[in-house]
């Protein structure tokens, strides 16, 4: 596949061929395509050779990057063949990159494949904060399940055991009446537990 740009500056005639072969893959039961070269042409012959990585799809599908570069932070999915040749002098960087080498109809492309890693940095950083997540509600369930109750303890001290003493007295002996005032008062005899007033 070749894009041809004619004259730009000082290149004469130049030319950005893409080579692309395709593949049948027992393991998917299916043809692959992969963009095996980058040449580029100026003054009708080959200056620089850049190897691809990674740029595959199936031949039935497209393919789709955000960036295919040669520069090392967009991740260098192109790759100078030789130190030797004139490819280590140039920076490529295509954006927004989707090519088919194969079963393209009506000058559609079909359904990308996308060069998106499964495990990109973002993925990764939210995989561990749910890994966090869900070990701070591991244990807090933990903290729950194994929480004792106090509604034994409470049961203890209302418990009528507690209160055997003032069972044993008679109930008429525990009140003596008052005089005072005109207002009758109750004092129980048992000074430990206080004074009734009504």
């Amino acid at each position: 596949l070749s894009l041809k740009f004619g004259d730009i500056g000082n290149l004469k005639g130049l030319v950005i061929r893409l080579l692309l072969t395709t593949s049948y893959y027992q393991l998917s039961v299916q043809n692959w395509f992969s963009l095996h070269r980058l040449q580029l042409l100026y003054n009708h012959s080959v200056q620089a050779t850049f190897n691809a990585t990674g740029i595959h799809a199936p031949a039935t599908y497209s393919f789709h990057c955000e960036h295919i570069s040669s520069l090392q932070r967009y991740d260098a999915l192109l790759v100078p063949s030789s130190a030797n040749d004139l490819s280590q002098l140039w920076e490529v960087t295509f954006t927004d990159f989707q090519i088919q080498g194969f079963n393209v109809q009506e000058g559609h492309f079909a359904y990308a494949r996308d060069c998106a890693s499964f495990f990109s940095p973002a993925i990764l950083m939210g995989l561990v904060m749910s890994l966090i997540l869900l070990l701070v509600l591991a244990y807090a369930l933990h903290m729950l399940i194994h929480l004792k109750s106090l509604d034994r303890h409470y049961e203890c001290k209302a418990s009528p055991a507690y209160f055997a003493q003032m069972r044993d007295n008679d109930i008429g002996d525990e009140k003596e009446p008052l005089r005072n005032s005109g207002n009758e008062s109750y004092e129980l005899r048992n000074q430990q537990f206080g004074k009734i007033y009504i």
